[in-house]
């Protein structure tokens, strides 16, 4: 039986061990954490991470936990509609999407593997092409060595060298709230630097994030935040005043420089450890789950590490690349350029979001 390691025990990870048990690999999942859990926040899983999920078994577990996104499209500040998603013709063409609380899509991941699998504070100290993994419980060696350990992977060094991440520029906040009166709409809000979004959750909670041009590690505070998006379009205050600050969480917005290989000797890289991407296009943890199946159709193939470095890096680094261009897009701050944005907007047939996506969505297994 092959054995493998897969250093990470995030969705990406968590994924990549169902998928080569599947295929009969005897895994091993090492994680720097003392227990496999994930942030309080929403996941938007889009059809082609579905269809991924679909192939590892857990399909309908997901969607059970899960609630079909709304109608949804892009605002301006004062809450005109720039662009409706055809929600409809979406449904139609590549299936629904939909949103889940990330800890409860990773309860789903690790209950489809037992315990004796999954080794937590194990931290992962270096990796050799050969497949030996030193932690800090001592060596092993596998026959397959899965980096998912996130955008400051240790296991890309054996693969890449040392890849420092990019600050996109824009830092993120993101809170899971309650409030009184139900939403009959949701989606983002551009303004001018800044955005807004809002998304349901099963429970009736609801999932929202701001986004505003800052400098790279700049502190902020909630106080701040609200402030900032004071004036905007109801019911951004109030998702905002029901946000707590205990549980809001606030991080700045990396990504990746498009590696030159995703494989060296017997070590694969996946999700952020290979193409961080930043979330413009909510397709980080989507492309993790794609990742996950195609190495495991792979590994055992001749030349299956090279096929999957093949398959998968020209694909995620092109949506990264598309990510970055829509981020870039959504935080211009010239009055003149986002008037020119939002007309542009405005103006785009309901046909083109779709067309635009059909080359992520399409995919299958």
């Amino acid at each position: 039986m092959s054995t493998a390691i897969v250093v990470g025990g995030g969705i990406g990870g968590m994924a990549a061990a169902v998928a080569l048990r599947a295929r009969d690999w005897s895994v091993r999942v090492y994680e720097r954490a003392p227990e496999i859990a994930e942030v309080g926040s929403g996941i938007g899983l889009w059809p082609n991470a579905l269809r991924a999920l679909d192939a590892l078994g857990v399909g309908s577990a997901v969607r059970g936990s899960a609630i079909e996104e709304q109608s949804a499209g892009i605002r301006d500040a004062r809450g005109r509609w720039l662009s409706r998603t055809d929600a409809a013709t979406m449904r139609e063409r590549f299936g629904a999407p939909v949103v889940i609380h990330r800890a409860a899509l990773l309860d789903i991941l690790r209950a489809a593997v037992p315990d004796s699998v999954v080794h937590t504070g194990a931290t992962v100290e270096s990796v050799d092409h050969d497949g030996t993994v030193t932690h800090s419980a001592g060596t092993t060696t596998a026959d397959l060595v899965v980096g998912a350990d996130g955008i400051h992977s240790v296991v890309r060094r054996a693969v890449c060298g040392e890849v420092a991440p990019r600050y996109a520029g824009y830092t993120v906040w993101r809170a899971v709230v309650e409030i009184a009166e139900p939403l009959a709409e949701y989606g983002e809000t551009w303004g001018r630097g800044a955005r807004f979004g809002m998304v349901p959750l099963t429970d009736g909670r609801i999932y929202c994030f701001a986004v505003y041009n800052a400098p790279e590690h700049a502190p902020g505070t909630l106080a701040e935040v609200r402030a900032r998006f004071a004036d905007w379009h109801a019911p951004i205050p109030t998702l905002l005043a029901a946000a707590d600050a205990n549980t809001l969480l606030h991080n700045d917005i990396y990504d990746l420089p498009a590696l030159p290989t995703y494989t060296a000797g017997r070590i694969a890289l996946l999700g952020d450890a290979a193409h961080a991407m930043t979330p413009n296009l909510g397709q980080g943890a989507c492309q993790a789950l794609e990742d996950a199946v195609v190495l495991a159709r792979l590994a055992n193939a001749p030349d299956g590490l090279t096929r999957y470095d093949h398959e998968r890096r020209p694909r995620t680094q092109m949506i990264a690349h598309r990510s970055a261009q829509i981020g870039t897009i959504g935080q211009l701050s010239a009055r003149s350029l986002v008037a020119l944005r939002d007309t542009a907007l405005r103006l785009a047939p309901s046909s083109a979001p779709i067309r635009s996506l059909a080359p992520i969505l399409d995919w299958t297994c």
